[in-house]
């Protein structure tokens, strides 16, 4: 698919390095506050707005991507419609999968350029039970490096049942290796947020009923072009010995006890727009409150 450019809102932080996320005063010649009072929700419309998605028909399946297409991967999808299963929303449900190391899952995708926010509301359920009960059954939003097999590079924020149920899991996979971090939620439709502003890339959650949360930032060492979109995977446990190999638990399609079903209601792009002085990997300079209207939408 061609990337969709649209007078990308780019964020000049003017800073050297990656960084990380620290709570150290911001320098006066550097960094400086941004406090929630100036903080600007993110912007819908332009071309990327045009990729969102209300999942209110059948033929709007049709504006997303599989991998399993366009890589020419297996296809780990068991059902994926929209407004068919579910009414109004995105319905998909996995085979036995995973997105860990350097191991690949089911993914639908736009590919996007710059700065975006992602914005979905989902739910995430067994089979047979309000929680799937086999370990690692997560569902919900993926940025991927185009073409990034060799050295598999995503962020992810999910949420399902991870080691324990009820969790968000915010991962970030950097040439293979990828490191998760999980956080007890409750169960039912759950808020996610993932997006990259300059040098940070973040993961948001909130549960129904609830307030916004910064789940994790990360310095972004993601390319201008990204596949952004959905994912939905389930059953670690029965790779059994291929999980010491990805490569051989790649090749073929892994028989063993999928209980996911993840239902999308929608899934909204839109622009953040940070000051030149903010350095939000800095949470002296960007607090968590900032972040989170920055990287909202105003009303959600």
């Amino acid at each position: 698919m061609k990337a969709k450019v649209a007078g990308m809102v780019a964020v000049a932080i003017g800073l050297a390095g990656c960084g990380s996320t620290t709570a150290a005063q911001p320098s006066p010649t550097a960094a400086g506050v941004l406090d929630v009072a100036r903080a600007l929700p993110p912007t819908p419309g332009g071309e990327v707005g045009g990729a969102s998605t209300e999942f209110a028909a059948a033929t709007d399946l049709a504006a997303w991507a599989k991998l399993s297409d366009t890589e020419k991967d297996v296809d780990r999808i068991a059902k994926l419609d929209v407004n068919t299963t579910a009414k109004g929303s995105l319905y998909l449900e996995p085979r036995t999968s995973t997105w860990f190391d350097g191991f690949r899952g089911p993914f639908v995708y736009q590919e996007l350029a710059g700065d975006i926010v992602m914005y979905a509301r989902v739910k995430v359920e067994g089979k047979k039970g309000a929680k799937p009960r086999r370990k690692f059954s997560l569902g919900g939003l993926m940025a991927r490096v185009p073409a990034s097999y060799g050295k598999p590079t995503w962020v992810s924020v999910t949420t399902g049942t991870a080691e324990k149920s009820g969790q968000v899991e915010a991962k970030y996979t950097l040439n293979g290796s990828s490191k998760p971090l999980e956080i007890a939620v409750k169960g039912g439709w759950v808020d996610l947020v993932l997006a990259r502003a300059g040098r940070l890339v973040a993961a948001l959650y909130r549960e129904q009923g609830g307030s916004w949360k910064v789940a994790q930032r990360w310095p972004s060492q993601l390319p201008e072009v990204l596949q952004w979109g959905v994912t939905a995977y389930t059953d670690w446990d029965s790779y059994a010995t291929l999980k010491k190999d990805a490569t051989k638990g790649n090749a073929k399609q892994v028989k063993g006890l999928p209980d996911l079903k993840l239902t999308v209601d929608f899934v909204r792009f839109l622009r953040p727009e940070l000051p030149e002085y903010a350095d939000p990997l800095n949470t002296a300079s960007v607090s968590d409150a900032a972040l989170i209207k920055t990287l909202t939408p105003a009303g959600a």
